[in-house]
């Protein structure tokens, strides 16, 4: 928020410059000699600014006097170099013209040659001795009884066209940087820069009528040639010498800088080359690019296996000894553990629960973040430090609420302006505007909230910024209304449209509100229209009112032409802009005010008024989107409850052995799938609490991912130990603890491969610098090892109970009730288990399926390699928010109707750069003659914004200091000029003219700069010191106390402007990109021309911290997968007795599923960003879950080929995998389809759903079909240390593998 008081009534400046304060004759045809046609003055004009007609003469040239002629030398040098002292002024028009350039000066002087072509004709026209030849009387005014000496009330006036021209052109680019604009916009009438011309400015310069603040009309003659006319007229044109804005004016050293004269910039470097992530093939279609890939891959694939083949063997047959002593060494431990926990289980369960609910109490101390700040951005990111600096030096930027309220199905209002019939939108109906001013005031003056430390009422007013306090205490309120002050009254004025002459017009058409609107539209800055109204265009506030800032719906493009018409606008954006606070707690006020206009929005909307059918509302303020996403995770609560029963439910029901309807009750395992899913939820409550003790922070994406992890690693492995217990027959020597530890044996290595290997790689993945991305992989690690320890010790102690409940014939659940029961039947076969082994391990292991496999699976990797770099980075703000959201409203109205982008900051940080000592040092700032200045710089950028996205020049408080201080109407002071104390410039009384010392080329001196630098800093601007900085540059420069202690040094400092337009994740990102190009291209500036390797220059904008990680998110999404898949190999080497082809084939089969995974993401339109990290990293972990179970299994199976092993281990462990992970997933996926929020369907729905189908895809298809293949050899046995030496399972013996 930087839409700055810019100047007053500089009409007035140039119209007395013009005339010279009063310049009139009436000029004798036949006088060739010098002349005077007019001298002093006569008739008040009865203005605002009060003004004088001059008096008519005809006389020779008078002798000025030495007062007045030191003056005029200063100012006219060519004149009175050419003249001498014989003129047509006396010393009051001379100190006049003195007033009117003090003025005027500021906002011409960055360019001399234009000031000099400018000042050339109207330093003549005042004090010319020559006047005579190109001014006459047009209308003559009679003089009174006093005074009978006539005055001229219009004048003729002859002027080259060339000179006009060529000092148009000079002028026409000259900004004024407070408001990143031109100042031709606003000394050129109702026409404003774009359509302004030579012809046009003058005559504006010359309208008596329109301008109020010119004296008298001028007629201008415009003559191609000087002495065209003359037959007619008698009057030959004025044409002096001019100079074009890139070449140094007579008496100047330097020319006009780049940023005010295209001229004199060098040539615009290439655009950059931006970074593009598409792979490029020259193969035609994408089929064909898939077709050359899966070639070329394969053969690539088959060349390593060939190559490496004899190496892998040596190294396997080199640590297959070591290998198979430590596996043996893990079924020994897990066998003991599980016979332990069997034996006692209260002595297991109770220290178990003990321990979780220990842990669990850390919930108690656990801070939930919600901030996005925290949540994308690391404290240690560029872009934190970047806002912690901003935020720390200067004052965080503004909180913003904002209503964009669109006009409907209303007709567009038409009326006769003073060019003709024109078109309004619809946003100008009387009563929409009246509609709408009630609806702004209400909120501006009625809405209130509750202070929530003192309980006071909290007002608008309590909480918004005021640029010119303590001169105006109005908030800074951004709205087309505040053209009109905000009253209605004023906006129902009207008044009759008048000639030149000042009668009225012919057809009767008056200047109304919307004449006004065009104006002001052009030149927002201006004090007073030039319709008849006469109206202020500036806000209530003190300041402009930007049509980009306050108008929309009238683009038809991202970007801002030339010439916007804003008359089209179909929509009024109101923004209220309250002070931000570093400290969280001093915002509470402003939340507290916040809350309450969001309710009053919300009851605004529901009611019915007038305008209610033809206003399109939308709103928001700075709280709305944490708000939102707290809401949306309140409300998702239930469907993820739901997601998770429907999970419990068929766990329950999976669980169980159904041999007949009479044992139903007592051969169920809801309770043990109860304890399962408890477990797993135990497992996310003491990981929450574990680091809660640590005080680290967590996230709302824990409390959504984990419990799906663990509950995938976890309900797998209750599956495993129940089912291969189920099937495994306890022999008439062993108990049930013996039982248990031998199954528990038997299967534990896998499970352990499997948790192990998703810890190892969360913690590493955990050194990404991403906090979401970092605290999910440290929660989840851990949320994972308390599950393992659990399920190994606490449900197993369980599972011991309900072996004997079961046996015992107690019901489940309702464990107490005792039954009569038959005796348990022998385990027979299930449903699934029968498909399993009977049809499709048969089907998907013949030789024509696995070659058919082999290549499917092979040509979907080939296309996902090829579309993963086409994935959309980022994250679409309205994505974020739930359908029924006001907020997702306010981004869609956001999207269509804005015509400006947030503001950008080019921060110079404070490492002693030298403002004001040295000029050289200076020009590396300002927009002096250095093309390649800051200021220059930023300039040239915005001359770029298609590929740049700088909408405009940057705001130099530099510039500005300068100007403010070269007039005399702008620095004044109390006391001694050695100790100065500030007076305001809008109230001089008892005050003194600074004065300020400037050098030979303007340059401040350098005591001087220190001493009143704090003085221009507090100054408010006005109509005579335009280039006050306090509402523009007050919190823009930071300076400390200079050494004498009278003074400052600046120290830290921004130059503000916008970026275009930006619409999605793309355009914020770019605009980053390039913002962060064009500073670092600054501090290389800075550096070179200081000889210094200290200085930094860095961009901020609002949006950089939420947008940054997109800038490296293929590498920290490269980093944190690469980091997991090679924990995954070395973890999974260890654990399965350096087995370095299990290794391998669990790595190439784990990255398929990702990669394979991320092509979903392109064809389903899933963007990469945090949240779909955070699932990649998570379905590196289930699909591991997917593969070791069944490649362990195919290594301990004693078939003899690797065929009969792969349809061993694919029946009867994999129908586990399909009835442990991929049926209990499918339930709770479904249900997150029903979600509101869009990011719940978009990445957790249509991700989860890609995890578990593909994990299931590679798990139970491509892996057996794979081992089939090059499988890994089996592993040589070693008899077991306890006498049990046999598993029964289904229908034959084999021994037992370890």
């Amino acid at each position: 928020m930087t839409d700055n008081f810019k100047f007053g009534r500089i009409f007035w400046i140039f119209s007395y410059i013009l005339l010279s304060g009063d310049i009139l004759t009436q000029v004798a045809a036949e006088n060739e000699q010098s002349m005077c046609s007019f001298y002093g003055n006569c008739a008040s004009n009865n203005k605002n600014p009060p003004g004088h007609y001059l008096c008519i003469v005809k006389h020779a040239p008078k002798p000025l006097d030495d007062v007045s002629m030191g003056i005029l030398r200063q100012l006219c040098p060519e004149l009175t170099n050419k003249y001498g002292k014989d003129l047509c002024c006396n010393g009051d028009q001379v100190r006049d013209l003195q007033k009117s350039f003090a003025l005027s000066l500021p906002l011409l002087s960055r360019c001399p040659s234009c000031l000099y072509n400018f000042r050339q004709a109207f330093c003549d026209l005042p004090c010319s001795p020559i006047q005579s030849t190109f001014l006459s009387v047009n209308e003559t005014l009679k003089g009174t009884e006093n005074d009978e000496t006539p005055s001229a009330k219009s004048v003729n006036y002859a002027i080259g066209a060339e000179y006009i021209q060529k000092t148009y052109e000079s002028c026409k680019d000259v900004v004024l940087s407070s408001t990143n604009d031109v100042v031709m916009k606003a000394i050129c009438g109702s026409w404003g820069s774009y359509h302004c011309t030579p012809q046009r400015w003058f005559e504006y310069m010359g309208d008596g009528v329109g301008n109020s603040f010119v004296p008298f009309t001028i007629h201008f003659e415009f003559r191609d040639k000087v002495e065209d006319g003359v037959e007619n007229s008698g009057l030959i044109g004025i044409n002096q010498p001019t100079y074009a804005c890139s070449e140094v004016a007579p008496g100047e050293s330097v020319k006009c800088s780049c940023v005010d004269c295209l001229g004199s910039c060098p040539a615009p470097p290439p655009p950059r080359e931006k970074v593009d992530w598409t792979i490029k093939f020259e193969y035609g279609p994408e089929e064909h690019k898939i077709t050359v890939f899966t070639i070329v891959g394969g053969i690539t694939v088959i060349i390593l296996i060939v190559a490496f083949k004899p190496i892998l063997k040596r190294i396997h047959k080199a640590t297959q000894s070591s290998g198979t002593e430590f596996e043996y060494a893990i079924v020994k431990f897990f066998t003991s553990l599980a016979t332990f926990c069997a034996r006692k289980p209260l002595f297991v369960i109770v220290p178990g629960t003990i321990v979780v609910v220990v842990f669990s109490c850390g919930i108690a101390m656990l801070e939930i973040t919600t901030d996005p700040v925290e949540l994308w951005a690391s404290a240690n990111s560029r872009s934190r430090i970047e806002k912690n600096y901003f935020d720390s030096t200067f004052v965080p930027f503004y909180r913003t609420e904002q209503l964009i309220v669109t006009a409907v199905d209303l007709p567009p209002i038409l009326h006769v302006t003073a060019t003709g019939n024109e078109s309004f939108g619809p946003i100008f109906n009387l009563e929409f505007m009246k509609v709408l001013l009630d609806l702004q005031t209400a909120i501006a003056h009625d809405v209130n909230g509750n202070d929530p430390d003192s309980g006071d009422p909290v007002f608008l007013k309590d909480i918004c910024f005021k640029p010119l306090d303590p001169a105006n205490t109005n908030c800074a309120t951004f709205s087309y209304l505040g053209w009109w002050q905000n009253n209605y009254t004023e906006i129902l004025k009207s008044a009759p449209r008048e000639d030149k002459n000042g009668n009225p017009v012919e057809d009767g058409s008056v200047d109304n509100y919307l004449d006004h609107f065009k104006y002001c539209s052009l030149n927002p800055s201006s004090p007073t229209d030039t319709t008849k109204l006469k109206l202020s265009c500036m806000g209530e506030y003190g300041g402009p009112i930007e049509p980009t800032v306050a108008l929309g719906g009238f683009l038809d493009s991202t970007y801002l032409p030339l010439d916007p018409p804003y008359k089209d606008a179909t929509t009024a954006v109101i923004t209220f802009i309250v002070n931000n606070h570093v400290d969280k707690k001093e915002q509470r006020k402003a939340k507290a005010w916040e809350a309450a206009f969001i309710q009053f929005m919300h009851e605004y909307v529901k009611k019915e008024n007038k305008m209610s059918a033809h206003m399109k509302i939308a709103f928001s303020s700075e709280r709305s989107i944490e708000d939102e996403l707290d809401r949306q995770s309140q409300n998702d609560i239930v469907t993820v409850a739901v997601s998770y029963l429907i999970m419990f439910l068929y766990i329950a029901v999976a669980l169980g052995e159904q041999h007949s309807w009479g044992r139903l009750a007592i051969d169920s395992k809801a309770s043990l799938g109860l304890l399962g899913v408890t477990i797993v939820l135990f497992s996310v409550s003491s990981s929450i609490g574990f680091f809660g003790f640590f005080g680290v922070k967590a996230t709302l994406i824990i409390v959504e991912v984990i419990p799906f992890l663990v509950l995938a690693v976890g309900v797998d492995n209750i599956f495993i130990m129940v089912q291969t217990l189920q099937r495994t027959e306890r022999k008439s020597n062993e108990t049930i603890p013996e039982h248990l530890g031998r199954v528990i044996g038997h299967v534990a290595p896998s499970m352990m491969l499997n948790s192990l290997t998703d810890s190892a790689s969360f913690f590493l993945g955990g050194l990404t610098g991403m906090p979401a991305v970092q605290a999910f992989a440290f929660y989840a690690g851990v949320a994972l090892l308390f599950n393992f320890v659990l399920q190994f010790t606490v449900f197993i102690a369980f599972l011991s109970l309900d072996i004997q409940r079961q046996e015992a014939g107690r019901w489940d659940i309702l464990c107490c009730i005792p039954r009569k029961h038959s005796k348990k039947p022998k385990y027979k076969d299930g449903f699934l288990f029968k498909v399993f082994k009977n049809i499709y391990a048969p089907f998907i292991l013949s030789l024509p399926m696995r070659i058919v496999v082999l290549v499917m699976f092979t040509l979907w990797l080939g296309a996902s390699v090829i579309m993963i770099p086409s994935i959309e980075v980022g994250l679409d703000q309205q994505i974020s928010m739930p359908e029924d959201s006001y907020v997702l409203t306010y981004f869609q109205a956001m999207f269509n109707y804005l015509s400006i982008g947030p503001p950008v900051y080019f921060v110079v940080k404070d490492t002693e750069f030298d403002y004001h000592t040295n000029p050289n040092v200076q020009d590396l700032i300002r927009a002096g003659e250095n093309p390649y200045s800051l200021v220059s710089q930023i300039y040239a950028s915005s001359r770029a914004s298609n590929t740049t996205y700088i909408a405009k020049s940057a705001a130099s408080w530099l510039d500005d200091y300068r100007d403010w201080a070269s007039s005399d109407k702008c620095c004044y002071y109390k006391g001694t000029r050695e100790l100065p104390r500030f007076c305001p410039s809008i109230d001089t009384k008892r005050c003194k003219q600074c004065r300020i010392v400037k050098d030979e080329n303007g340059f401040i001196e350098p005591d001087e700069f220190e001493k009143f630098l704090p003085f221009f800093l507090r100054d408010n601007p006005h109509e005579k010191c335009p280039k006050a900085g306090h509402a523009a540059y007050g919190d823009a420069v930071r300076y400390r106390k200079a050494d004498d202690g009278n003074g400052a040094v600046p120290t830290a400092s921004y130059f503000m402007t916008y970026h275009t337009i930006l619409k999605t994740s793309k355009d914020y990102i770019e605009a980053m990109e390039e913002a962060r190009a064009i500073s670092a291209n600054l501090t290389k500036t800075l550096n070179t021309g200081t000889n210094s390797t200290n200085h930094e220059v860095f961009p901020y904008s609002i949006f950089y911290v939420f947008y940054e990680q997109y800038l490296t998110m293929w590498r920290d999404t490269f980093q944190s997968l690469g980091i997991s898949f090679a924990t995954i190999f070395v973890v999974t080497y260890i654990l399965t007795g350096f087995n370095i082809f299990t290794a391998l084939i669990v790595l190439l089969t784990v990255v398929m599923i990702i990669v394979d995974l991320g092509g979903m993401m392109y064809w389903w339109n899933i963007p990469l960003n945090a949240v779909s990290l955070v699932n990649l990293v998570m379905a590196v972990g289930i699909g591991v879950e997917f593969c070791t179970h069944l490649i362990h299994e195919f290594t301990v199976s004693k078939e003899e080929s690797r065929l009969s092993r792969a349809h061993d281990s694919l029946v009867h462990i994999g129908i586990s995998v399909f009835t442990g992970i991929t049926l209990t997933k499918l339930g709770g996926i479904l249900c997150l389809g029903l979600a509101r929020s869009q990011i719940f369907r978009i990445f957790y729905f249509r991700m989860y759903l890609g995890i578990v189908l593909f994990g299931a895809a590679h798990g139970l298809i491509f892996l057996p079909v794979l081992l089939s293949f090059v499988g890994p050899p089996s592993r040589p046995q070693r008899p077991l240390p306890f006498p049990i030496d046999n598993i029964k399972r289904h229908d034959r013996d084999y021994p037992l593998r370890t």
